[in-house]
Formats: structure tokens, sequence, C-alpha cells
């Protein structure tokens, strides 16, 4: 770890502020619980005081950051490179950033920030998108995403109709892709963010069937762990957040990569093209890859850290923290990437972003 005097000879004169775009739970100051606090050490540290927008999809953090008036974003990566795409970022240069050598050799140069050579931000947590399932209902854990997908009678003897949910945001495109490249190989899906048309419209027909299953399309994290609790819902895609909650409640709530794999985050810290704070916001870029700070986000969120030394050693997140949360699945993960209409694995091309949003939202719709 870097004393903070050198992180800020290499920063540069503190501003006095950060603005700050994140996901739930990824900037804590201890006001949900006192153990979980890594804003007020640095604020003390470097007179950078923080202000943090929470945002609930990738889309929301877009449209935050196209507005402007922030310094930072925790981008997950179906909003980095719309981010890179629309200039509305810089390139940050990790010589700046003395913690940058702690990072996990296969994140460095991960495609969803890296263009061109260049870094747009520095990694900041990972992890699958699990199946969350009931306890009760699931004696033994599914073995597929079927269960939320396909109309079936579940071990309970009663139909999965109304009691699974499906996240909203149009990247869950690709977990319909993800299921079908198993369950239909003829489709020949190579990449589940990489999609023909015909590849396509086949996972738009299983999400329009899979309508009529849905109790409801969350996003909200808070409310998916009540609509466990209380609504009745049994199985769904889920972070490792909620489902940790839920068990740190007694509910009887487990949580599965299924056989097909899993689509998951690699989220980015990413710099406004114009940010007013650019020296706070060197400083934080520095201070989120401590391996303390980095084992404290991963225990609260369930995720998994981006610096491997943070693994061992955390009180919070203990010596098999990592592994709960899914470090060893990284090969298994489909990470979560803008697609784009010139793919790689298409010699035809791919269908872009913007129809995945509209015609995601006409699913949402019933249509």
């Amino acid at each position: 770890m870097m004393p903070y005097a050198d992180a800020a000879r290499a920063a540069g004169a503190a501003e006095g502020q950060l603005d700050i775009v994140a996901w739930p739970g990824y900037i804590e100051r201890g006001e949900s619980d006192k153990a979980y606090d890594w804003v007020s050490d640095f604020e003390q540290q470097t007179g950078c005081k923080v202000s943090v927008k929470t945002a609930s999809t990738s889309d929301e953090m877009v449209s935050l950051m196209n507005q402007g008036g922030f310094d930072l974003v925790t981008a997950s990566g179906d909003a980095s490179l719309r981010l890179i795409a629309g200039k509305r970022v810089q390139p940050i240069d990790v010589g700046k950033i003395l913690n940058w050598q702690f990072v996990d050799p296969r994140l460095k140069d991960a495609p969803w920030f890296t263009v061109g050579g260049k870094h747009y931000g520095v990694p900041y947590q990972w992890g699958p998108n699990v199946l969350m399932y009931n306890t009760d209902v699931f004696k033994k854990a599914p073995s597929s995403w079927d269960v939320v997908f396909e109309e079936q009678t579940l071990p309970d003897g009663k139909s999965n109709k109304g009691r699974v949910q499906a996240y909203d945001g149009a990247i869950y495109i690709a977990d319909a892709a993800l299921y079908l490249k198993s369950k239909q190989p003829e489709l020949k899906i190579k990449d589940p963010y990489e999609l023909t048309e015909q590849q396509y419209q086949a996972a738009l027909d299983l999400l329009r069937k899979q309508h009529e299953l849905v109790q409801r399309y969350w996003h909200d994290a808070n409310l998916q762990v009540d609509d466990f609790t209380n609504e009745g819902v049994v199985a769904s895609s889920s972070w490792p957040f909620q489902v940790n909650l839920l068990k740190s409640q007694n509910k009887p709530i487990a949580s599965v990569v299924p056989k097909e794999g899993s689509t998951g985050w690699a989220d980015t810290t990413m710099m406004h093209v114009d940010a007013k704070h650019p020296n706070c916001a060197y400083l934080w870029l520095n201070h989120s890859l401590q391996p303390k700070v980095q084992g404290d986000v991963a225990a609260w969120f369930g995720s998994v850290p981006v610096v491997p030394s943070a693994c061992k050693g955390n009180a919070l997140l203990t010596d098999t923290g990592c592994a709960t949360n899914g470090y060893d699945n990284f090969a298994k993960i489909a990470f979560w990437r803008t697609p784009v209409a010139k793919c790689a694995s298409q010699a035809e091309g791919c269908v872009p972003y913007s129809r995945w949003a509209s015609d995601y939202i006409a699913i949402l719709g019933g249509r």
C-alpha cells in the first residue's frame, strides 16, 4: 500500500470535492453498517469530500454521464464502451496510480475498458450473475437456467409461473443467448454479445415466452430481496449481494452458476472527460485499489476484488470470501460487453446495442 503523500504527489493538488456515480453498495461510509466505511479515511487523508449518486442500471449511468457534473462512474462492461465511444470519459494515466501494480493481470488490459492501447479507467470489482433460489422449494440446487426461462413444475409441485424474475436491462438478452448456446447448438451461438439476426431473434422469442412467467423485472437489489422474502419469488438471476444479504437474515436462500455458465460484470471506475476534480479523482482511483478497500467492498457487495492480495487477511471478507463470491468462476463467466455491429465472431455482422435496448423495452411491455 502506498502512503497518501506519495499518491498525492502523483495526482497533484486536491480540489476538495469528488462526485461519483456508483452502483448501490459500492461507495460506503459506514451509514448502513459502521464496519463498512472506505470513504471517511479517504476524506480525512486527502481533503476530498465525496458525494455519491447511486444508479440502478447501466443505461441510467450512461444517461447521468451524458448530462455531466460527475467526476467518476463505476461502469459495467455494457456501459464502458458506450462511454468511450461517446467521448464521455478520458484515458487514465496509470503511471499516476501507484496501486495499479496490484491489479489482477487477467483484468489489466480487459477489452471492455482498454481501447487502442489506452486504459479508460481502473478495474473496481467483478462477479457472476448467479441463479438465486429458495432452498425450501429446491432441496437440490437447480442445474439449469431453464427454471426461469421455460414454464415447468418446480420440485414443490407448483408451476414456476409468477414465481421467477428476470433482470430489467437490455443486456439480459445475453442471458437468453447464453442459455440457447447450449440448449440449441444448431443456432451456433459463439458469443452471447455477438448475435447474428437469426440468433438474436431466437433470444427475443425465448424472452417473449418468459414474459408470461415473470413476477417482476428487477433492477433494484433491495426490492428483489423483499420479493424473495414476501412475494413468493423462488428463482431469479441475481447478484451475490442479494444472496449474501438474504442469507445474513437467515432466509432459505442459496445460489449456483448453472451448467450453461453465467453472464457477469466487471466494473471499471472511469473519469468524466470534463471532470471538475481530476486530482481528487486520481487520488480515489489509487485509494480504490488498496487491498483493504478492495476486500471490504467485496465483503459488503458479494463481489470479487480486482486486487488478488485482498483475498487474504481481510477480517470482513475472510480468507474464504473470494472463493464464496466466485473468484474461481472467472473462466465460466461471459462478462457484460456492449454489443456492436462490427463484431469479431460473425462475418455477417451482429445486432448492435441500440436494437437490444429498443427491443427489450418492447418485451418488458409484453410485445
